[in-house]
């Protein structure tokens, strides 16, 4: 074998062996990495031990188990601090299954361990303070803590070192801990017991529970309310007071948690958790500090927990009394305020529509289709197609004269249902010096993640509309594709829980066989539907607009025009067959009598025979003048309005069929 500097290089060398620190040091290093003061000497003997985790002797608030054998393992926390880690320092050995069953017991142990010795320290406390809290005597109200948060007692007691004293309670009514406040406002708990989960109720619930962080927030509350306040006495026991106060006093109890207006967030962190987990109200001051701070700054708490409620429920009768007409965008068609979608296939002439419609009203033109049309601020949320949009509003302008459009559009899409998207768009809409009118989604799927199928995507982003309606006080309008299928035409693709959120719905039927394309409403929530429009596309040249040959860009308006007559049906073919055939009849053998032009059964059905049956009509042509046979000839000519029966036969009462016959019968 050969030399393998030779092989691979002088310059290759055999990987260093990655060295390790001891354990001691690891475990050392990672309770440094907690924020906590190591002890000087780690002692690794599968015993729990304490120390002070900020310099202060007197209290060893933190605690540890080590192991070295099978693996090098320390468990660690702090009771103060609320932290509990594992660190498993790195050997670079590996460790067998058994080693690793034998490590999982260790640390079950000393689990155990601690939890024991908590448990023990947390019963001598709890005797501890029950002793003192009975020999405590009662504070006064001039004790320099009261005097100058400006709080009376409620029930607080002063130890043997002046300090003022409050209790913590557990769910079942024991005395679990204390907590000492010197002159100064310094706050300390009894060492070693319970403050987890543990409170200290201020009166009698009469109707509103409020819970604090602190004694002197809830003082402070007690006073101004009157009403019953639970001392938390940190903001991380907000969530279980607040859970504990449900579990007792039912769904039915309101319960408000003030929270502290800290610059962490804290007490805004834990208290959303309460209102998120347990359905209590939360109220937070406006200004740094707390509900304390906020009444010492001269504000008025009772106003900021009990703000005036607007009105829910109202009287039918009051309900009704005063008219409140719909306040139109574009009379009849766009109302404020509202929740608009408008569909249609694809290069059907839907944006065209809807664009017509809004550069009415952000460019101030008086009307359109002659509805009264809002001079409106619009936001226009494309989402594809700006090249020829560009051109639309170009070619528009021009087309309708306007210079200036109080109208802004996105520059793309984006997922207008999620955090991200909705806020991206409100951002946006916030820098504009008036708020929207209206705000178009152009179209609805360049602006949905998710499916539109799907009923709960849908909801999604029917709320982000309705936010961005509240946000704004405007209308959104959704621009959205038809299905495929023939049937699927006139309505939007997609959920039907689109069509039930809407306020307006309209079709955009395309132009068929030579026919104007239809702007048909489909719903109108507070009223009765418009009649329909017709419009057709055409090409406009865009004066200044050329491509890169040097050729005029065109692009294309929407011009409404007058209803086109209706294409004949089937029925109609049929029913002007029969008049003809009856105006023959009259003129071959019809009379005038008493100032009407008359024709007797019998002549008619003689007419008919020869007619249409070569004289072989038979029956066939007796039923065709008697009325309610089956045969619809002369049904259809009385159901019509042209004929009525008269004596032996019928009278002529179409004036258009009555001019006729006059002029050829002259």
């Amino acid at each position: 074998m050969g030399n393998l500097s030779e092989i691979l290089g002088d310059s290759w060398s055999p990987p260093q062996e990655k060295i390790y620190d001891s354990p001691e040091v690891q475990f050392i290093n990672e309770i440094v990495s907690f924020g906590l003061t190591a002890p000087e000497r780690l002692i690794i003997d599968s015993t729990l031990h304490r120390f002070t985790t900020d310099n202060k002797q007197s209290k060893k608030t933190g605690w540890y188990v080590a192991f070295l054998l099978p693996i090098p393992v320390i468990v660690f926390g702090c009771w103060k601090a609320d932290i509990k880690q594992t660190k498993r320092a790195e050997t670079g050995k590996k460790y067998t299954p058994v080693q690793e069953m034998k490590l999982l017991s260790q640390m079950s142990e000393a689990k155990k361990l601690h939890d024991q010795e908590r448990e023990h320290t947390q019963e001598v406390a709890a005797e501890q303070v029950t002793n003192d809290w009975q020999m405590f005597t009662p504070a006064s109200p001039d004790h320099a803590y009261l005097k100058r948060k400006g709080i009376k007692p409620h029930g607080a007691k002063i130890d043997g070192c002046g300090r003022l004293t409050v209790p913590l309670f557990s769910e079942d009514g024991d005395l679990s801990s204390l907590q000492y406040i010197d002159p100064n406002g310094n706050k300390l708990y009894h060492k070693g017991a319970a403050t987890g989960a543990k409170f200290w109720l201020l009166g009698e619930i009469k109707q509103t529970l409020y819970i604090a962080e602190g004694f002197a927030t809830a003082a402070t509350i007690r006073e101004c309310t009157n009403e019953a306040v639970c001392v938390a006495y940190s903001a991380s026991n907000l969530p279980l007071v607040a859970g504990i106060m449900r579990a007792k006093y039912g769904a039915s109890q309101d319960i408000v948690v003030v929270a502290d207006n800290d610059a962490s967030g804290v007490g805004q962190k834990y208290a959303d958790q309460a209102s998120a987990k347990h359905g209590v109200r939360v109220v937070m001051p406006p200004t740094p500090g707390d509900a304390n701070d906020y009444v010492q700054a001269g504000n008025d708490l009772f106003i900021l927990l009990n703000p005036p409620q607007e009105e829910w429920l109202i009287n039918a009768d009051k309900f009704c009394l005063k008219p409140e007409p719909i306040k139109w965008l574009v009379k009849n068609w766009l109302p404020e305020r509202s929740l608009i979608m408008v569909h249609g296939p694809s290069g059907g002439g839907k944006t065209f529509a809807v664009l017509d419609w809004v550069m009415h009203m952000a460019g101030g033109l008086p009307t359109w289709a002659g509805q009264k049309v809002k001079s409106s601020t619009v936001v226009y949320l494309a989402g594809e197609g700006h090249q020829g949009l560009k051109g639309r509003v170009a070619a528009w302008k021009q087309k309708k004269q306007v210079n200036k459009l109080n109208m802004w559009l996105s520059k793309s899409g984006c997922d207008l249902n999620t955090p991200a998207g909705y806020q991206k768009v409100v951002s946006q809409i916030r820098l504009l010096e008036n708020k929207p009118d209206l705000i178009v989604v152009d179209t609805l799927h360049r602006f949905l993640l998710g499916d539109e199928n799907s009923s709960q995507d849908a909801k999604t982003m029917l709320d982000a509309c309705a936010a961005l309606m509240s946000e704004f006080g405007c209308s959104v309008l959704l621009v959205h594709h038809t299905g495929v299928s023939e049937e699927a035409q006139h309505r939007a693709r997609g959920s039907s829980a689109w069509r039930g959120a809407l306020d307006i719905e309209v079709s955009i039927v395309p132009s068929k066989d030579g026919r104007p394309l239809e702007i048909i409403q489909r719903k109108q929530k507070d009223g009765e539907l418009a009649e329909p429009l017709y419009g057709r596309i055409e090409s406009v040249p865009i004066s200044g607009w050329f491509d890169e040959d040097g050729d005029a860009v065109t692009s294309a308006t929407l011009e409404l025009v007058a209803t086109p007559d209706k294409p004949a049906t089937q029925a109609d073919k049929k029913l002007n067959e029969h008049k003809k055939l009856f105006e023959d009849a009259y003129l071959d053998s019809g009379e005038r009598l008493e100032g009407q032009l008359y024709i007797s059964k019998s002549a008619l059905k003689e007419y008919i025979n020869i007619k249409l049956f070569n004289g072989d009509g038979g029956k066939n042509a007796t039923n065709m003048v008697n009325p309610g046979q089956k045969n619809k000839f002369i049904n259809r000519l009385i159901e019509s309005n042209t004929v009525r029966e008269h004596l032996e036969g019928f009278v002529i009462i179409d004036q258009k069929m009555i001019d006729i016959v006059e002029l050829l019968k002259g």
